[in-house]
């Protein structure tokens, strides 16, 4: 698989990632060992970029990533993020940054985090506190590269001024496109891109399901708006016919959606999520197929800013500063 550069720290990367969310968080019951065996066939397929964070499972999730990547640990970049409290509040306090990293190291069973991201900002820390924790911990060897979640433009640059940020990671899809307006920014930063849910959070493999049909504990159930009648019909019509212009080059309507994730700048890495091997591979598979400009405009006709839905429920809408 093409390799792509995230920052100008040295971060490389698979040009396809894998995110380990969904194992233990956000989309109802699954079976760990299936996504521990899905992992390491994503490896076998040449991805080595492995997305975990604190939030997901409290530690269960980055043990789980840490087992499945044991044996061929030096050949993968891990990314792990802090930065949530338990009740979903946020605490970016350098100690309790420091007591987070030391967690993760643990759980993970490594001597380095390769990527530490802040999860989401924390309004009651200064950003440069924030970033000057983690240069102390990059100094010290802990972690290797500083990332950012869901940050707006000042803090990157506030964040950036103290220690370099490798990358930022936000929500990024054909569904969801608002991050673009970031975009300037980073490359005048030289800041690499890592875009979760690039598939709109399943919806864009073309099994998406009514919203009552989902698990209770699964977060399509009730709390994104994109599957709620009225939104669901809409996008689920604009699938449909992204899947038949796939269909045109062979692909799948995932391929496709990932394809044209890898299409807007080379900075760019999805890290789609799945606890199916067989998905992980369909995944990979889009790493191949490049689009024309004919193809670009085909897709943007269909859907010209975004899917139809914001992407959170309004109280949950991340605000970039």
């Amino acid at each position: 698989m093409q390799r792509r550069t995230l920052g100008k720290q040295g971060l490389t990367v698979s040009a396809i990632g894998y995110g380990a969310m969904g194992l233990h968080l956000a989309y109802g019951p699954g079976d760990e060992q299936e996504g521990i065996t899905a992992i390491r066939r994503a490896h076998e397929l040449s991805v080595t970029f492995f997305d975990t964070a604190e939030l997901y499972g409290w530690g269960e999730n980055e043990k789980a990533v840490g087992r499945a990547v044991a044996s061929f640990r030096d050949e993968v970049v891990i990314a792990t993020k802090f930065g949530f409290t338990r009740d979903y509040g946020f605490d970016s306090r350098p100690e309790h940054i420091r007591e987070v990293v030391d967690n993760s190291l643990r759980y993970l069973g490594v001597d380095h985090i390769d990527v530490l991201y802040q999860h989401r900002v924390d309004p009651a820390v200064p950003i440069e506190d924030v970033a000057g924790t983690v240069k102390e911990l990059i100094a010290a060897g802990k972690v290797t590269y500083f990332g950012l979640s869901e940050a707006g433009p000042e803090t990157i640059r506030k964040a950036h001024a103290v220690q370099p940020v490798s990358v930022l990671q936000t929500e990024y899809s054909l569904f969801e496109r608002d991050v673009e307006t970031l975009f300037t920014t980073l490359d005048e930063l030289g800041i690499g891109f890592v875009a979760y849910s690039p598939l709109g959070r399943g919806f864009l493999t073309g099994a998406a399901k009514p919203a009552d049909q989902y698990d209770p504990t699964d977060m399509r159930n009730n709390l994104d708006p994109r599957w709620q009648p009225g939104n669901f019909e809409k996008n689920l019509d604009a699938v449909r016919r992204l899947t038949e212009y796939a269909a045109g080059k062979d692909a799948t309507v995932a391929q496709l959606a990932l394809a044209w994730v890898l299409a807007q700048g080379e900075h760019i890495v999805p890290i789609p999520g799945t606890r199916n091997p067989k998905r992980v591979e369909e995944n990979v598979a889009a790493a191949g197929i490049t689009l024309t400009d004919a193809d670009l405009a085909a897709i943007r006709d269909i859907l010209p800013t975004g899917g139809f839905g914001a992407r959170y429920a309004e109280s949950g809408m991340p605000t970039w500063v």
